[in-house]
Parts: C-alpha cells; structure tokens; sequence
C-alpha cells in the first residue's frame, strides 16, 4: 500500500546554482549531494527542516533519464518558466515574502487573498515556480479547494 510521497524532482539548469538558491535564499537544507553509477550522476536532494520524510530532488534534464532531445525540449520549458514545481506551505506568507523578497528570490506575484488561504508565487533560478502558501488555520486541502 502506498504510504505516501518522499521525493519529488524539480528540474534545473545548474546543480551548484539550484543548492545555493534553495540553501541560502529559500532556507532549505541540503539531504544528499553525492555522485552515483558509471556516468556520474549528481544525486542532489534538499528539504525543509522540519520536514524530514520529503525531500526535493534537483535534476538537471539528461542521461539516463532521457535522451538528448527530450532533455533540450525540458531545458527549454523550464528556461521559459512554465513548470510549476508544487506548493510550498507558510504560517507567515507575508513575513517569508519580506524575507525572500530582501534575499533576492523573484516573485511574480506578491501575496494575495484566495479561497484556500494567502498565496505568493516565486520563481526558483531556472524558472520553475512554486506558490509558497498560507492556509487558512494551517489545512491544506488544495484538492478540495480547487474540486469546486
């Protein structure tokens, strides 16, 4: 049976760059970074603190996941900012956009009022987005919430 999720991959165009931003503006903390198999590639996770059961992998687009051209093609979608990479959940969206605001993270839209709760959304530095959210008495039920 299923229990549950424990990784996610966010793409990303530099690995280096992707655990500075991820360490130093969003304060995520890095789990793993080492170099496995033959082709050396970089196992690179970070997670929240608090947290420990989920971990977000930073993958860079290419072997052995996919072939060259589906790696330029994801490459591209990333670059052109339109994959969305989850929900970061808040108890203080509009202090943590303050905060992440003065650390350099882009934001392509400022807090604002919704049926789930406050929602910002940023832009890591390759261009994925996430909503860093503040729901309404700590309930996350997206789900429910966009069903209607």
């Amino acid at each position: 049976m299923i229990k549950g999720l424990s990784i996610a991959t966010v793409w990303v165009l530099d690995q280096d760059r992707a655990k500075k931003f991820y360490t130093e503006k969003l304060g995520l903390e890095v789990r793993t970074d080492m170099t496995m198999g033959e082709g050396g590639m970089r196992w690179l996770t970070v997670g929240a603190k608090d947290q420990p059961d989920m971990v977000l992998t930073l993958m860079v687009p290419g072997t052995p996941a996919m072939d060259e051209e589906s790696a330029e093609a994801l490459r591209k979608l990333v670059v052109k900012g339109v994959l969305g990479a989850g929900v970061l959940t808040t108890d203080d969206v509009h202090g943590d956009y303050e905060r992440l605001k003065a650390r350099g993270v882009e934001f392509v839209q400022p807090p604002q009022e919704r049926p789930y709760g406050t929602e910002a959304l940023l832009r890591d530095d390759s261009g994925n987005w996430f909503s860093l959210t503040q729901t309404r008495q700590g309930d996350l039920d997206l789900d429910k919430e966009w069903a209607h």
